[in-house]
């Protein structure tokens, strides 16, 4: 019995041990991986393991930038975490999947992941390069719900972060929005709008209690595919550089364009968009559009539609909190003020719109999170 007793000790430590730790979110256009990083090795017995943590460690914190699309977003990291009764870092990576031959490449030179057999991934990326996965890496992929992860991930990121949420104050008038710390205690129930290269519209009323009730094809690589036909344009950092620096009015039909100034009957002012893109009719507006304001009444009309959809489900299902994730929103001021601004003003300040920090890593992160339950 006490050699049982011991057996069974010696496995647990074991399975309690198995590194490293990460979550993997492979995206149509971008894959998200979360990496838990240790903070004190000493205690790990296996030398192989040790020597695969410092490999990952010295090839990780030497630089942010990684191949042709690799890159850590180092102000996102997240210090004293607690997982497994162990205390470290959590690390987010983003890489385009496109480039998803060259990542399992570099794992493989480096062998950081010879001693696992099975990581658990989610997105659709997860089936679409399985085999790939098996023949470089020899690992399996344990696929996640997408929605399962991306709940257990924002609830996880909010608990260790109590600034993770914010709103915008003053979001009436958009050249005022001022962003503010959003007390997510009382979350329940909210609208969560996921805009990664499409958008995915969830009623969320528990932590177990969650349901998709919408969606759109049109949604952050809608915006990088047509700012890339109109622009030139390579990478989505460059289209929201272009973006940031142009005018919407200079392409975008305007209420005033065809009433002259407000449509006072239904509310309608001046300023407001009347149809997207409606003044490329005109060979003169045309010679006066520059590459910016292209990408900025592209980027206009994506954030609106999505404003739209989101206010609908959100009348629908009767609830007054929107939050909006997703990789779209990264370095993208510009759409979150559009989408405070939207929300705040068609529900005649009713609803709220609310936003995270770690924008489109929840799923990679409630990939991590998942692994810890089911070991």
């Amino acid at each position: 019995m006490k050699k049982k007793k011991t057996k069974r000790r010696m496995l647990k430590s074991q399975l309690l041990k198995a590194m490293p730790w990460f979550g993997i979110d492979i995206g149509g256009t971008l894959t998200k991986l979360v990496y838990f990083e240790p903070k004190d090795i000493s205690s790990i017995k296996l030398d192989k393991e040790v020597e695969v943590l410092k490999t990952i460690k010295k090839y990780l914190m030497k630089k942010s930038a990684y191949g042709k699309t690799g890159h850590r977003d180092t102000h996102l990291q997240m210090d004293n975490i607690d997982i497994r009764k162990r205390s470290g870092s959590l690390h987010f990576i983003r890489f385009q999947t496109t480039d998803m031959c060259e990542f399992l490449s570099l794992v493989k030179r480096k062998s950081m992941a010879c001693l696992l057999k099975t990581i658990l991934a989610t997105g659709g990326g997860a089936f679409k390069f399985e085999d790939d996965f098996r023949k470089e890496l020899n690992l399996d992929l344990s696929k996640i719900d997408e929605v399962d992860a991306l709940i257990k991930g924002i609830f996880f990121a909010e608990d260790q972060n109590r600034s993770e949420c914010y709103y915008y104050e003053n979001c009436a008038n958009i050249t005022e929005c001022e962003k503010r710390a959003f007390d997510f205690s009382k979350s329940y129930p909210f609208i969560l709008v996921n805009i990664g290269s499409g958008v995915s519209i969830l009623a969320v009323h528990g932590s177990d209690n969650y349901e998709r009730v919408s969606g759109s094809s049109l949604g952050g690589g809608t915006f990088l595919g047509l700012c890339s036909l109109l622009t030139g344009c390579k990478t989505f950092e460059e289209a929201i550089e272009l973006a940031t620096a142009g005018d919407n009015k200079k392409v975008d039909k305007l209420v005033r364009d065809i009433y002259g100034g407000d449509y006072e009957r239904f509310q309608l002012k001046a300023d407001f968009i009347a149809s997207s893109f409606g003044q490329m009719h005109s060979s003169e507006k045309i010679s006066d559009v520059s590459r910016q304001d292209l990408a900025n009444a592209t980027l206009v009309t994506i954030t609106i539609n999505i404003a739209h959809i989101a206010r609908l489900c959100a009348l629908y299902a009767k609830i007054d909190k929107v939050v909006f994730i997703g990789n779209f929103l990264r370095i993208n001021s510009t759409s979150e003020k559009f989408l405070a601004h939207a929300m705040h003003v068609w529900s005649e300040g009713k609803m709220e719109a609310i936003f995270l920090h770690h924008e489109g890593y929840f799923g990679a992160l409630g990939c991590l999170l998942q692994m810890n339950k089911e070991i």
